[in-house]
């Protein structure tokens, strides 16, 4: 459960919940470590408990961590802490495009077009890299204040696709492209079509196929043809009305085959709107229906006409024609003749009647209720799945060994731990970790398992992983049932980062240990991680941590004390947000509960540093010989910098300044006085020191 306050991965405080969606919620949250502001997105609990969608919802998140473009999200970090699954991403500040349309009811064409180009950019470096993102929409579309254009949830919508989330969950049904509305293959193209349906939203404020359901929403993607946008606002010109249509064609292969084409006929249409340079590509077999005319008709039947009768066959007797004929009316021959001909025409088709055979027709009738029974035997399990009564499976392997109830054993030993975990998981299999001291294999790469590759793993079974701690691996001592300040310095003093979690137990004594990860006995590397579980007090002895960031130290001790905590070290750091001389980080966060007397560490911030990094260059009458100069600090004016030269210009390089933002360049030299002066005391001056001042400014670090 994410609460305001709390601390995840020793390193993201969350802050405030900025979003929510189908599958996550959105928090802004501050990185202690890079000292910045991100959007930390966890997953919602009912795809946590998913370990098929968790495991791709990682994989496919690592992926898009690769992706640094301007405009995509950027993600930062990945990861997973008490069950809380969450990916750390760019904060930017700013809206979403569909927010961004409602506001301004529709946009014009040329910030219609300037945003989806800036979307196609993004869209076209992820395809690039071989990641689609298969749900490109307004809603995952950003604005920044200063205008760019991002595109987010690159990881999470694959992840998403590859698990059979409904689309209630995946999102608006109004922008998915017809091989995805089918349950189909999807590649760079979907995405192309959808890009395309928000193109279109942008231009005229509203999506081309609405419904009462997203059933009916889908089918009119598949079946119905794309409404032009100037049917809703005409001025709007023919090349992008041509370009909304090729991103929307119903078949993949009509469309722009990559983002880069698609970027060219944006790019083209600001300059020449009204001319009609966009191509859609007929491919042969795809044209509309022709209906054959009689002449068509009559032409086949020559054809046929000269065609000899199969071996045995006869050809059918023709009638011959009775006197009476010659009697009848001119009409009447005329109509007859006719008769005849087409009959005459038609002579090989009797025989095509004849050789009517009841058996196949049976055979035929059978065969045609079996098809239809297997198709309806199909469309039943596909419409379970997608409601969850039959889940789905990740590999035809995984489906064939499970009914079988067992497993086939993966190769791990030479990956790393992430990566046979992840292997291990897609296959169903439990394993432990054990750690040993390595040479030959890197830290956090299996050097063994319990179960050779292709073995059979019976369902149950634990498969024991022998992970490298290094070189320098160490040996986990038993803190438990030692106090808090004996395990904390026995694991300390061998390396270890320490964890403290508190839990209340019955029978357990306050303040000890009563359990510790990794256990006793396990090597891992030195600057492993090792949790220690603390018995506490009842949730009555809980109390909570104030908020005493911004106080002076002395402040910020009696606000603990008062609240029945402990100050504990208080240090000194460089930290541009808070003003010198006040409380910037408190190893607990505000708002939690902590055991009574729970020490709490302080950092007191130095304030924002500034560097000087110039080049002063000799003043406009200084002649030669020797200049002092000298910088000093804008308000207090102590001494920065002080040199005697005469060669300039002169390089004044200083960081770790934290007195002020600027800074003042003295230049004392002496220039020669023309002609010679008597002073005073009846001395002639031959020449006069001189004092040049020039306010400059620091640079923040």
């Amino acid at each position: 459960m994410i609460k305001i306050g709390m601390l995840i991965g020793d390193r993201y405080e969350v802050l405030e919940k900025i979003g929510t969606g189908g599958m996550s919620d959105v928090y802004k949250a501050k990185d202690h470590k890079l000292n910045r502001c991100v959007a930390m997105k966890v997953l919602k609990q009912e795809f946590s408990e998913n370990s098929n969608f968790v495991m791709k919802f990682t994989v496919e998140a690592q992926a898009a961590a690769g992706l640094m473009h301007p405009n995509i999200v950027n993600v930062y970090d990945v990861g997973e802490e008490d069950g809380i699954h969450y990916i750390v991403m760019e904060l930017v500040d700013g809206i979403t495009l569909k927010r961004y349309i409602e506001k301004k009811a529709r946009l014009s064409v040329k910030e219609a077009i300037s945003i989806a180009i800036q979307v196609s950019m993004g869209i076209e470096a992820a395809h690039n890299n071989h990641i689609i993102h298969r749900d490109i929409k307004p809603q995952n579309i950003i604005i920044s204040k200063e205008g760019k254009v991002k595109v987010t949830d690159f990881g999470i919508a694959k992840a998403a696709t590859s698990n059979t989330i409904t689309s209630n969950v995946m999102g608006s049904v109004h922008y998915t492209s017809p091989e995805q509305a089918r349950g189909g293959y999807s590649d760079e193209k979907s995405d192309i079509y959808s890009l395309g349906i928000t193109l279109f939203e942008m231009l005229t404020g509203r999506v081309p196929f609405n419904g009462e359901t997203t059933v009916a929403i889908a089918i009119k993607h598949i079946q119905e043809e794309m409404p032009s946008p100037r049917d809703f606002v005409p001025e709007i010109p023919v090349s992008v009305e041509q370009i909304v249509f090729k991103c929307t064609q119903k078949s993949p292969d009509r469309r722009y085959q990559t983002m880069g084409e698609l970027i060219g006929d944006l790019k083209k249409s600001l300059i020449s709107p009204d001319e009609g340079f966009v191509k859609v590509v007929d491919f042969a077999g795809q044209e509309e229906t022709k209906l054959i005319s009689d002449s068509d008709m009559v032409q086949i039947k020559k054809q046929s006409q000269k065609t000899t009768p199969p071996a045995g066959m006869k050809e059918a007797p023709v009638k011959k024609q009775s006197k009476n004929t010659k009697k009848s009316s001119k009409p009447r021959q005329e109509k007859n003749e006719r008769l005849d001909k087409y009959e005459k025409y038609d002579k090989y088709d009797k025989y095509d009647d004849d050789d009517y055979d009841p058996k196949m027709e049976k055979v035929t009738t059978v065969l045609t209720i079996i098809v239809a029974i297997v198709i309806g035997c199909v469309l039943l399990f596909l419409a379970g799945r997608a409601m969850g009564i039959f889940p789905a499976g990740t590999e035809t392997e995984e489906s064939t060994t499970e009914s079988s109830g067992t497993l086939v054993m993966p190769e791990v030993v030479g990956k790393s731990l992430a990566d046979a975990s992840a292997a291990l998981e897609a296959q169903g299999i439990t394993y432990e970790i054990t750690y040993d001291v390595s040479t030959k294999y890197s830290k956090n790469t299996v050097t063994d398992s319990s179960v050779e590759k292709g073995t059979a793993v019976e369902k149950g079974q634990t498969v024991t992983l022998t992970v490298s701690a290094g070189a320098d691996g160490v040996k986990v001592p038993s803190v438990t049932g030692l106090s808090e300040a004996e395990a904390t310095a026995s694991l300390e003093k061998e390396g270890f980062t320490v964890k403290k979690v508190i839990s209340t137990v019955e029978n357990g004594t306050k303040g000890n240990v009563i359990a510790q990860s990794p256990e006793a006995g396990n090597i891992i590397s030195r600057d492993g991680t090792v949790t220690i579980t603390i018995c506490g007090d009842s949730e009555s002895d809980l109390v909570q941590v104030p908020e005493v960031r911004g106080m002076t130290a002395e402040a910020a001790k009696a606000a603990l004390e008062a609240s029945g905590l402990v100050c504990g070290t208080v240090t000194e750091t460089e930290n541009a947000e808070y003003d010198a001389g006040t409380v910037c980080y408190q190893s607990f966060s505000a708002g939690t509960e902590q055991e009574k007397e729970t020490v709490v560490d302080l950092r007191v911030s130095l304030g924002a540093t500034y560097a000087c990094n110039i080049n002063v260059p000799a003043p406009a009458d200084y002649q030669g010989g020797n200049a002092t100069v000298v910088l000093s600090a804008a308000d207090t004016g102590a001494i920065l910098f002080n040199t005697t030269t005469s060669i300039f210009p002169v390089a004044i390089n200083i960081s770790g300044i934290t007195t002020t933002d600027t800074g003042i360049v003295t230049i004392s030299y002496s220039v020669p006085v023309n002609p010679p002066q008597t002073d005073e005391n009846g001395q002639t001056v031959t020449s006069k020191v001189v004092a040049a001042e020039e306010t400059v400014p620091f640079t923040k670090e």
